[in-house]
């Protein structure tokens, strides 16, 4: 008796090979279920991160032209040139090493005055677009710069790399009723009321639809008054 009952609880403690392979079964299920969910979290990971990385540029080169547009300085003097999308005047054309202009020459008072740093705060700016030179497509956005704005020859300015990938770089210019494609300061009666700032990107593959461009509008705060009156005297008895 006590070897039957033995052989009984042997066989009801084991298990048998359909129950071990119905286990594995669930096993491995469970198991690609896992490896599914953890390897389409790190596709979403790494796609987030691309987009970000690939946004950073754009955000801070549109912070950069917004602040420089803030900025802007009245015409006249010599820390305030006229502001025109054409420039006509030999002083404000920069090296064609900087690219295709893409902006009127912006007199801001953006710069930064410190220990390191030469000059007034007041700076000439204007944006180009370059050649490549990292193989990408399309063009690098360039910044020049122009610090020194009392040279005794002229000055060459500095070229800052904003973001690269930019099909077209345009400027449109409010004047009160309507937004006109150029201006010039020396005619016109003050600067424009409003900017219009649109950026192209050139699309990765060509074959797909073009993204909507970047646009923004920065008003223009600063003015100058043409209705000054004139104060005359009169002689009394």
């Amino acid at each position: 008796m006590i070897h039957r009952r033995t052989s009984s609880v042997s066989r009801l403690a084991g298990f048998t090979l359909l129950e071990v392979m119905l286990a594995l079964i669930v096993c491995g299920i469970v198991l690609a279920a896992v490896n599914g969910v953890y390897f389409g979290a790190l596709k979403l990971r790494n796609r987030t991160s691309a987009n970000i990385e690939a946004a950073l540029p754009i955000q801070h080169a549109v912070a950069v032209i917004k602040r420089d547009l803030t900025g802007i300085m009245l015409p006249g003097g010599s820390f305030g040139g006229p502001f025109q999308s054409t420039p006509t005047n030999t002083m404000n054309v920069v090296s064609a090493a900087l690219g295709a202009r893409s902006s009127p020459d912006i007199y801001t008072n953006t710069g930064v005055i410190d220990e390191n740093t030469e000059f007034a705060a007041v700076q000439k700016v204007a944006y180009y677009l370059a050649a490549p030179t990292n193989n990408a497509s399309g063009s690098d956005l360039m910044r020049g710069v122009t610090r020194d704005l009392l040279p005794v020859a002229g000055a060459t300015p500095d070229a800052q790399f904003l973001m690269s990938g930019v099909d077209q770089l345009t400027m449109q210019f409010y004047d009160g009723t309507s937004w006109a494609e150029t201006w010039d300061s020396t005619t016109a009666t003050n600067l424009p009321l409003a900017i219009k700032v649109q950026i192209t990107l050139t699309p990765e593959d060509r074959s797909r639809q073009d993204a909507a461009p970047i646009e923004f509008i920065v008003p223009v705060m600063v003015q100058a008054r043409t209705n000054v009156t004139t104060a005359t005297t009169g002689g009394g008895a």
